[in-house]
C-alpha cells in the first residue's frame, strides 16, 4: 500500500482527499487547528452560528452544484436573497446576479470539509501543527512543532496558504536545486488581509438583498453581509451582520483592540445603511485573517517536484480566491497524486 501526507485539512486537502477515497492509497491529514475547513470557517456564540471566513460556496457552473448537492441534501443551504454593490460613496444598488446560488449548510461552512473527509478513510490529526520536511530516500517525513514525527510517505502534498507553503519549505531537508525555486515562486504570491467583524442586535431588519459588496474597492467595508438569510442561523426577532473590512483598513488596524475597533467599524456600516441603530450591536465577535485572499495564482514551477512526489493545492495553486477554486485544485491535485503513486507501483 502506498501513503500520501497532506498538510492542512481546509477544502483543498479535503477535496484531495475525496478524489483518492476509491483507491487504496493510506491518506494521513495533519491541521494545526482544532476544526477542519480552514478558511471556510464557523463558529457558534449566543445561539447564532455564522460563516466568519467563507460565506458561500459561489456556483460557477452546473459541475459544482451537482458536486455539493452529491454530499447531501440534509441542512444544504442555497440562499436566495441576492448580492448588491455599493461604491466608495457608500451608494447602495441592485447587483448583476453574478452569485445566484450561493451553497452554505445550517450547521455552518465547515461542513464542506467535514462531509467530504467522511466519504474517506483518511486519517485526520488536528492540533498538529507541522514545522519542517524531510525527503529521506525516495519517500517524505515531517515533523510538527512538538518535536513529534510523521511518515515516511510516498507522496506529500502541501495545501495552506502560500506564505505558510513557503515557510515549510524554508525548513525542508531536501538537496535539491527545486527546492529554492520552489519556494522562491511560492512565497512570490501576495495576499489580502482581512479582518471579520461579526455585529449581533436584538431587532430583526428587513432588507432585500442577503450581501453587499464594494465593487469600486475604495470604501473601508469590503463585504457585509446578513447571516439570518440562512435558514437556522440566527434566532427569529434578532439580526447578525458578517463585515468584512477591506485590505487596506485591515492591514492598518489588524492588531486594533476589539473592544475599540468594533465602535469604528459599527458606526462604518450604520453610515453605509442609514441607521443609526447598527451603530450600537448589543454583542460583538471578530477574526483576523492574515492570509485571506491570494491576490493571483503560483507560476509553474510548482509542479516541477511533482515527479519526486511533491504536490501543492489551493485557491494560489488555482490562481482564483473562490472556494470552489480550491476544492476543484484539491480534487485535480489529488487525482495527480494518483496517478503518479500508481506509476511508482509499475
Amino acid at each position: 500500500m502506498t501513503s500520501l501526507c497532506i498538510v492542512g485539512a481546509g477544502v483543498a486537502g479535503a477535496g484531495a482527499a475525496d478524489a483518492l477515497s476509491d483507491t487504496d492509497i493510506d491518506v494521513t491529514v495533519l491541521e494545526k487547528s482544532r476544526g477542519v475547513c480552514g478558511r471556510a470557517a464557523t463558529r457558534r456564540k449566543n445561539g447564532c452560528r455564522y460563516d466568519h471566513g467563507a460565506n458561500y460556496v459561489k456556483d460557477p457552473d452546473d459541475r459544482t452544484t451537482e458536486f455539493v448537492r452529491g454530499l447531501g441534501e440534509e441542512g444544504l443551504l442555497d440562499v436566495t436573497e441576492p448580492v448588491w454593490t455599493f461604491d466608495a460613496a457608500g451608494r447602495i444598488t441592485e447587483g448583476d446576479s453574478r452569485d445566484d446560488h450561493k451553497f452554505t449548510w445550517t450547521e455552518g461552512m465547515t461542513q464542506l470539509a467535514k462531509r467530504l473527509f467522511a466519504r474517506t478513510d483518511a486519517e485526520v490529526k488536528n492540533q498538529t501543527r507541522v514545522a519542517a520536511i524531510d525527503r529521506e530516500g525516495e519517500r517524505w517525513s515531517v515533523v510538527d512543532t512538538d518535536g513529534n514525527g510523521y511518515g515516511p510517505f510516498d507522496a506529500l502534498l502541501l495545501t495552506p496558504p502560500a506564505p505558510q507553503t513557503a515557510a515549510l519549505l524554508s525548513d525542508t531537508r531536501w538537496d535539491d536545486e527545486r527546492i529554492p525555486r520552489l519556494r522562491e515562486a511560492v512565497g512570490a504570491v501576495d495576499y489580502r488581509t482581512i479582518r471579520t467583524y461579526v455585529l449581533h442586535y436584538p431587532f430583526e431588519q428587513q432588507q432585500p438583498w442577503y450581501g453587499l459588496v464594494n465593487v469600486d474597492k475604495e470604501h473601508d467595508v469590503g463585504w457585509l453581509s446578513r447571516e439570518e438569510c440562512k435558514e437556522g442561523r440566527v434566532p427569529d426577532g434578532e439580526s447578525l451582520l458578517v463585515v468584512q473590512m477591506s485590505p487596506e483598513w485591515s492591514t492598518a488596524h489588524y492588531d486594533d483592540p476589539l473592544d475599540e475597533s468594533v465602535d469604528v467599524v459599527a458606526e462604518k456600516v450604520s453610515t453605509l445603511l442609514d441607521d443609526p441603530a447598527f451603530s450600537e450591536p448589543d454583542w460583538y465577535d471578530d477574526q483576523g485573517w492574515r492570509y485571506a485572499l491570494p491576490d493571483e495564482g503560483v507560476s509553474d514551477i510548482v509542479h516541477e517536484a511533482e515527479e519526486e512526489g511533491l504536490f501543492f493545492a489551493g485557491d494560489w495553486v488555482a490562481g482564483e480566491a473562490r472556494v470552489h477554486a480550491a476544492l476543484w485544485n484539491g480534487i485535480e491535485q489529488g487525482e495527480r497524486v494518483g496517478e503518479y503513486l500508481a506509476a511508482s507501483r509499475l
